[in-house]
């Protein structure tokens, strides 16, 4: 993959652990940055916009980009299918930017598979009963899709050792400093100074 690959960084986690906060200080703060949007076959809600929120399609539209290979990682839930588009995120790449990522756990570790050095968070609550008030608090939801958030939320917790750094959102100021250094770091990371063109620099000098 391009150096440019490693410019890449996932957050993952609950519905209801503060993601959506922390990423909207990211983007704020980070002028470089490609915020991926997914594509999916859910029906738009009250208040969302196609191409800030998501990218709305039929599911044969879908179904037919994932027969074209068009996507990074794809999944379905809850009934109804998201994917990551992978030319959009090649384009993004391309452009020098630092691609960030709003994805569940199955998405991470497709991506991962992909971009192998790609940086990841998991972004959580210090325990169920804090996410369950959360959720609650924010009346959006059932309580049937409340209890179901809450179930994945249990599956997802399984896989907290994949990541490179976990987050326990409590403090929310805290939280926010911590993505934007983790983001900050992103440039400098070892990958992004491949050793052949260490070498070859260093080869090149010497003579």
């Amino acid at each position: 993959m391009s150096d440019h690959a490693y410019r890449m960084l996932i957050l993952a986690g609950p519905s209801g652990s503060g993601k959506s906060t922390l990423i909207s200080h990211l983007r704020t703060h980070c002028p470089d940055i490609y915020f991926s949007i997914s594509t999916t076959t859910r029906p738009r809600r009250k208040g969302e916009i196609e191409g800030q929120h998501y990218h709305f399609v039929s599911e044969e539209v879908f179904l037919k980009g994932i027969e074209n290979k068009q996507f990074l990682e794809w999944a379905r839930v809850h009934g109804h299918y998201y994917g990551t588009s992978l030319d959009l995120i090649n384009a993004a790449l391309k452009a020098g930017k630092m691609v960030l990522f709003d994805i569940d756990v199955q998405g991470h570790r497709s991506i991962k598979e992909v971009y192998q050095k790609a940086t990841s968070i998991f972004i959580t609550t210090k325990n169920i009963h804090i996410l369950k008030e959360r959720l609650e608090q924010r009346r959006t939801d059932s309580y049937e899709v409340i209890a179901r958030r809450l179930q994945t939320a249990l599956q997802e917790i399984q896989e907290v050792d994949l990541f490179d750094y976990v987050l326990v959102n409590e403090d929310l100021e805290l939280s926010k400093k911590m993505v934007l250094e983790v983001a900050h770091t992103l440039g400098y990371k070892q990958q992004m100074f491949p050793k052949e063109a260490f070498c070859q620099a260093w080869g090149a000098s010497h003579q």
